[in-house]
């Protein structure tokens, strides 16, 4: 059993005891305090005298069971409920702004196993709540003191499916040829792995003109593989891609926030590319509209190669700390063109704030139509970098500080940066390293990106060996 508490929401294993698990209790406790706080965050509803809140969930087995707990507290709690039934996480983000709701709740948990469930709470703009948000309810979560709504004050429950004002949300953007993408008749294969994708991502395709090749796509939530869209678990994808010819392979995640590429040989268009690329088409395209808005936004741990794009393209790149809310934050401040994460993410400000798979594909097609070149043809234009992911096992999770500290001063004639956690930019040889301690394990997460899968591994087998020398002296 698990069961995470956040500052973003809530998420866990199905069932267990209650405290351990995502249980119909858990769900409830939660749910109630995001309705307690929404006067903290807006005094007034927008529409009429009761808060309005759209709900909306991926494939999961547990979906439904979910939904129903989170819908009947809502309204318990005397507020409006608009259910959006199956529906990406960017989809649902839109949808508040459609609705004018006061908020959002998202029951998804992303690239987790079948297993696993969360609640994912927005604000009245379909954006992430920030951290003093988060904690206000995570605090009044704590106190389990229930006063709900009479008979007379309940809240009603509404439903509208907002996949086609999604789809034509994206249609719409400029950055998005549509006519381009038709005259280059692709043929795509596309892994839905049995979720919310299969649904939206073919209707998208279809309104672009695009061949698709459907892989898991009935909506059942038993998920074909691990949903992580890794190159590992997108075997049967890149099989697909070649026995079709396809000049694509697509990607997503249960609930359709990230994306990655097959290219049209089988090989991994890999997955820290997906935002670098589209990134590479928008500068392009700003620059040749005389945008003079060259600003591009991801976080601590996404590879280097946004930053290298950005500045070929004489823009300016700027990092977060971790987290897709740092992440609109700092895009927010700077009026960013265009941000993300590695993991596959593309936020585009021109439709909203959020990580956005139908977006990054339309955009994507946009570019390869502009190019007339194969995805590997283009891929060999990218920078190349390989990142290697490691972890250290703590049995004292008060070493986590010392061996931050001792990896900062270790190299403090490099170029330091302790926003989130340490990382350590090595400029000259193009490398880097980050350490970031987990908020729910007694583990530190260590990232390295290098010109070489062997640099990079060098690298963070040198900064382990810090750590354990460390781990060793205090266990002696």
């Amino acid at each position: 059993m698990a069961l995470i508490k956040s500052i973003s929401g809530i998420r866990g294993t199905i069932g267990g005891p209650a405290g351990e698990g995502l249980t119909p209790i858990d769900i409830v406790k939660f749910t109630y305090s995001y309705c307690k706080t929404l006067p903290l965050r807006k005094a007034q509803p927008n529409n009429g005298e009761k808060y309005t809140i759209v709900v909306g969930k991926d494939g999961r087995i547990s979906g439904q069971m979910v939904e129903q707990l989170v819908c009947g507290t809502l309204t318990a709690c005397g507020v409006n409920v608009i259910k959006c039934g199956y529906a990406s996480t960017p989809t649902t983000e839109m949808a508040v702004r459609f609705a004018k709701a006061d908020g959002g709740i998202i029951l998804t948990a992303s690239h987790n196993p079948r297993d696993w469930n969360a609640l994912k709470l927005l604000n009245e703009e379909g954006e992430f709540l920030t951290a003093v948000q988060g904690k206000a309810i995570l605090d009044l979560a704590e106190k389990e003191e229930f006063r709900f709504a009479k008979v007379d004050k309940l809240g009603t429950v509404t439903e509208h499916d907002y996949t086609e004002e999604h789809i034509k949300a994206v249609l719409s953007l400029k950055a998005v040829d549509v006519e381009a993408i038709r005259k280059a008749k692709f043929k795509v294969a596309l892994d839905a792995i049995n979720s919310v994708g299969a649904d939206i991502m073919p209707k998208l395709l279809k309104e672009l003109g695009v061949e698709c090749i459907l892989l898991n796509g009935d909506i059942t939530g038993d998920f074909a593989h691990n949903p992580e869209p890794l190159p590992q678990n997108l075997v049967s994808l890149s099989d697909a891609v070649l026995e079709n010819h396809a000049d694509l392979g697509i990607s997503v995640d249960p609930d359709v926030d990230r994306l990655a590429f097959i290219c049209e040989n089988g090989e991994p268009f890999v997955e820290e590319n997906t935002l670098i690329a589209v990134a590479d088409y928008l500068l392009e395209k700003a620059k040749a509209d005389g945008n003079g808005n060259l600003t591009t936004v991801s976080n601590l741990s996404s590879s280097r190669g946004l930053r290298d794009v950005t500045e070929a393209h004489g823009g300016t790149y700027y990092a977060s700390a971790v987290g897709e809310v740092n992440v609109t934050t700092k895009m927010h401040q700077l009026n960013a063109l265009i941000g993300g994460e590695g993991n596959g993410g593309v936020i585009y400000p021109e439709i909203h704030y959020g990580r956005d798979a139908m977006v990054g594909v339309a955009l994507f097609l946009s570019h390869i139509a502009h190019k007339g070149i194969k995805v590997s043809e283009y891929k060999k234009t990218l920078p190349e970098y390989y990142i290697d992911k490691n972890r250290i096992e703590l049995t004292d999770k008060d070493l986590a500080e010392k061996i931050l500290q001792v990896v900062k001063d270790y190299y403090k004639d490099e170029r330091v940066n302790a926003l989130d956690g340490v990382k350590v930019d090595f400029e000259t040889e193009r490398k880097w390293v980050i350490l970031r301690r987990s908020n729910t394990e007694p583990i530190i997460r260590v990232y390295s990106e290098a010109p070489t899968m062997e640099a990079a591994k060098a690298l963070s087998n040198e900064v382990i060996s810090i750590a354990n020398t460390i781990i060793n002296n205090t266990i002696k």
